[in-house]
């Protein structure tokens, strides 16, 4: 078996960008995938894009359980209690998975029901500041990072073992460079590079609309790139920063400081802010160079410079495997 090939069907709880954009890739590649929505019109129109849709939850969950279908929760952090009480309901023995920006809270959920056993989670970091089933797309997840978690695996059971190892063929199986990160790590690292993004695009957003037409009739790429992430809905913006506040807040005390020190140095009577200016541009120049971003690549492919661990679960050593990879930001495939 390949490291892309999965044996049980794909049952996915909310259709919107990512959700519709992961049944888009695994019904592409024949792979037995249905879904729920809760907006009615949504489940029609994947419906009649030619998928399998329903707005009947209850339903939906009883056909997972009949399937042993794997279950991914693809809803904004709000609806997660609920719809793990409905799983425990209608579908008990079916492993779960999610892609919820935030990990430690819906592992605090899954821990209170009782369900680490039944429990791999997830993050993609791909999507668009749109929402909804026509938001989704074929492709969003290509060279993606992926999170899967593993806190559980030091105590996991065979079984467990085998659903993670499903999840990560799912991962694989649609592009995404599947990451591997215990939920902690996750939460203080998304806190810097996403959650923090948004604060200060709702910031740089506001602090343009209020220089008026003028300002608003200037403003070109650097403004529209930097703020392109407050076109996002409020309360998913609320959800994923209230819901990691505490690590949201330590990024902000770190990039307050900053702000200030350069705010320091404009205000002198000789302004400098070589210090900022310099340090920001050498951490962008890293941040290319490990994308393969940098202008001088000329390959017409996309290539993830993740470094990449083989792994084969369950064996003396994984744990200590995927930890390697976790410090080292890499990328994992298993066999």
């Amino acid at each position: 078996m390949t490291s892309t090939n999965l044996s049980r069907p794909i049952c996915i709880l909310g259709l919107g960008l990512i959700g519709g954009s992961l049944l888009r890739d695994l019904a592409a590649q024949g792979v037995h995938v249905y879904g729920y929505n809760r907006s009615g019109s949504g489940a029609r129109a994947a419906s009649a894009a030619g998928f399998d849709a329903s707005d009947d939850l209850a339903l939906t969950l009883q056909r997972a359980e009949q399937d042993r279908a794997i279950i991914v929760v693809a809803t904004p952090m709000p609806a997660i209690p609920g719809l793990l009480d409905a799983i425990m309901e209608h579908a008990p023995s079916c492993g779960i998975t999610d892609v919820v920006s935030v990990k430690a809270a819906v592992y605090d959920l899954v821990k209170e029901r009782g369900l680490e056993d039944r429990y791999v989670g997830g993050h993609p970091m791909a999507g668009t500041a749109d929402s909804g089933w026509d938001a989704s797309r074929e492709g969003l997840f290509t060279r993606a990072a992926w999170v899967i978690t593993y806190d559980h695996a030091p105590d996991a059971s065979p079984e467990w073992i085998a659903l993670w190892t499903e999840v990560a063929r799912m991962i694989l199986g649609v592009g995404a460079d599947a990451i591997p990160a215990r939920v902690g790590r996750h939460d203080a690292a998304v806190a810097r590079v996403s959650h923090l993004v948004h604060v200060f695009a709702e910031t740089l957003a506001i602090v343009g609309d209020n220089g008026g037409a003028l300002a608003q009739s200037l403003a070109a790429g650097s403004f529209r790139d930097s703020t392109r992430v407050a076109g996002t809905q409020p309360s998913l913006v609320q959800a994923m920063c209230e819901t990691n506040a505490d690590a949201v807040v330590a990024a902000l005390d770190e990039a307050l400081e900053l702000l200030h020190d350069a705010r320091d140095s404009l205000a002198k009577d000789r302004p400098d802010l070589t210090a900022l200016a310099e340090t920001g541009y050498a951490a962008r120049v890293r941040f290319e160079a490990r994308h393969g971003a940098r202008g001088e690549s000329v390959s017409p492919v996309k290539i993830s410079s993740r470094p990449l661990l083989r792994l084969h679960p369950g064996t003396p050593g994984w744990v200590r495997q995927l930890e390697q990879a976790e410090s080292l930001g890499g990328r994992i495939d298993i066999f």
